[in-house]
């Protein structure tokens, strides 16, 4: 089968937007394990959520006409940011997959700590201490390079870091509270979202 290169921008997009269902579904068709009790719940991660929002909002909404290049640029070089596109979108979505099951029931939209919670080092949390917010990053940084122009999507990527650093503050701030010399050691071995970054 060839694909005429034409097509790649379109293709690009579509590999994002059934990046963007693999990603949702990640999280509607979670197996819902037992409940258990919180034993602390800070609903200030809320105002993370909304920013993060924001960024996707505008990585989405100010967009560039469909399926062309985010700069004028070689041919070549406008196939390696399609290929680095997608690989950034499929590799994103098997990222958060791995960190929502490597959590199973401890996961929360909310940051809080459950009775019994136990910290999380293994799988993706060996690399960063937040990998679905790794996954959110690389999905934006997707989504950007496939359909926004590229001032928007440097905007969208700050306003991101703001609001994930709002969300990180809130959760961190739990789990040395429960785990205390477990996570600050956890803490200075592991980087955030970027490893040996961020």
């Amino acid at each position: 089968m060839i694909i005429h290169l034409n097509a790649l921008p379109a293709i690009t997009f579509a590999v994002v937007l059934l990046s963007w269902i693999a990603f949702a579904t990640a999280f509607v068709n979670k197996t819902k394990p037992p409940e258990s009790p919180d034993k602390k719940r800070d609903p200030r991660s809320i105002k993370g959520i909304v920013v993060q929002g924001l960024a996707f909002g505008i990585a989405w909404g100010a967009h560039r006409p469909y399926f062309t290049p985010i700069f004028s640029a070689p041919r070549r070089v406008e196939i390696a940011i399609s290929m680095l596109t997608m690989l950034i979108s499929i590799s994103s979505v098997a990222f958060t997959m791995s960190a929502v099951r490597a959590l199973g029931k401890e996961w929360s939209l909310t940051a809080r700590v459950l009775e019994g919670h136990t910290l999380a080092t293994h799988g993706p949390y060996a690399w960063v201490r937040h990998p679905i917010y790794t996954g959110m990053l690389g999905m934006l940084v997707a989504t950007g390079l496939a359909t926004s122009y590229w001032p928007g999507l440097l905007i969208a990527i700050v306003i991101f870091f703001i609001g994930t650093e709002i969300r990180m503050r809130v959760e961190e701030g739990l789990l040395h509270e429960n785990f205390g010399a477990e996570f600050d050691d956890y803490a200075r071995r592991v980087s955030a979202i970027v490893p040996g970054i961020y």
